[in-house]
């Protein structure tokens, strides 16, 4: 089993990386404030004004650990990487499945089975923990909703991409018609009136926005561990410039890692308004302490242990990312019959 190393997330503006024998040395105004030795890290995500000396971005690229440069706010910039590891096999079957639409059509229909059953979970797990302040009717009007979804998709006919993704928007509508209704603390200062991104026009988009970019990353990254290509997806077409298979990838996780972790923060109180200022332009941006405690808790979410429905053992919710990663690549070599998306339960 592949052990959760630690993610390095440095969000000091004016911060320098650079090497130091077999360590990663974190400085700003040359005063060192961090050593990790590289052989604990599986990524560096630099937010902002943050530089990388060559030497460290090579032997980070000789070690398989990935580094990525993000703006402040979390947009994606660049990432470098090593060589991509794998069979070059398994990539070129990964090509001719993406350039045949029956066979995208039907991987993309279970990562879109996957996705609206998490999001169905999550708005039932939050039905449960605040039966008392919460709108019961909306909350199961939604869920039929969700479920009639799930049960098209299950029907034993053909879809196409152009059905699938029309049924994911019906679907993804009615789940985020819903959200507001799941945020039950500080409802003054995190209304949520719909989904808005580049920029996000409220707190809770940013939150939202800020949470995919960190999903993003590990998906993208756990892609690349196990041999694929990131770039080429099923659902999401090839575009130059986006992590197609990691949009894919993402769909089924959104809701259970990210969505699940912004209502956390919002009802415990772990932000709240300070932690965002609205920009002349109308974006709405974190401060770096409130990014700080979003990168705690994420890592912390990570380390907690489920049960994989596919493996049927615990694991930790860091190691997810891998194992569907590798689910795929074993789906693709020919290994398993389908791929087996991940049911949060």
């Amino acid at each position: 089993m592949k052990k959760i190393l630690n993610t390095l997330y440095v969000t000091s503006q004016g911060a320098y990386l650079n090497k130091e024998g077999e360590t990663v040395v974190v400085s700003v105004a040359k005063e060192k404030l961090l050593q990790v030795p590289i052989h604990a890290l599986e990524g560096i995500v630099c937010f902002g004004q943050v530089g990388c000396s060559p030497f460290l971005l090579g032997h980070c690229a000789e070690k398989g650990v990935a580094v990525t440069f993000l703006s402040e706010n979390g947009y994606f910039l660049a990432s470098v990487n090593g060589l991509v590891s794998g069979n070059v096999l398994l990539r070129r079957q990964q090509y001719r499945f993406a350039d045949n639409p029956d066979i995208s059509a039907s991987i993309a229909r279970n990562f879109l089975i996957g996705k609206i059953a998490n999001c169905r979970t999550v708005i039932q797990r939050a039905r449960r923990d605040y039966s008392e302040r919460i709108n019961q009717s909306e909350i199961e009007e939604t869920a039929i909703r969700l479920s009639r979804s799930i049960d098209i998709l299950k029907r034993n006919e053909p879809f196409s991409l152009e059905e699938l993704r029309g049924i994911e928007g019906d679907a993804a509508h009615s789940y985020f018609a819903t959200f507001d209704h799941l945020i039950v603390q500080q409802k003054k200062d995190f209304q949520f009136k719909g989904r808005t991104r580049r920029p996000p026009k409220d707190n809770v988009n940013c939150l939202l926005s800020f949470v995919y970019t960190l999903v993003m990353h590990d998906v993208r990254a756990a892609l690349e561990t196990v041999g694929l290509d990131s770039c080429v997806g099923f659902l999401h077409r090839d575009r130059p410039g986006r992590s197609s298979l990691a949009l894919d990838m993402m769909e089924e996780l959104r809701s259970v890692i990210a969505d699940r972790l912004v209502l956390s923060l919002i009802n415990r109180s772990q932000v709240n308004f300070k932690g965002f200022s609205v920009s002349e332009t109308g974006a709405v941006m974190m401060t770096d302490e409130a990014r700080k405690t979003i990168l705690v808790e994420y890592q912390k979410r990570k380390q907690e242990e489920i049960m994989h429905p596919f493996l049927k053992e615990k694991i930790k919710m860091g190691l997810v990312f891998y194992i569907q990663a590798l689910l795929m690549a074993r789906y693709i070599r020919g290994d398993i019959d389908g791929y087996p998306v991940f049911l949060w339960k």
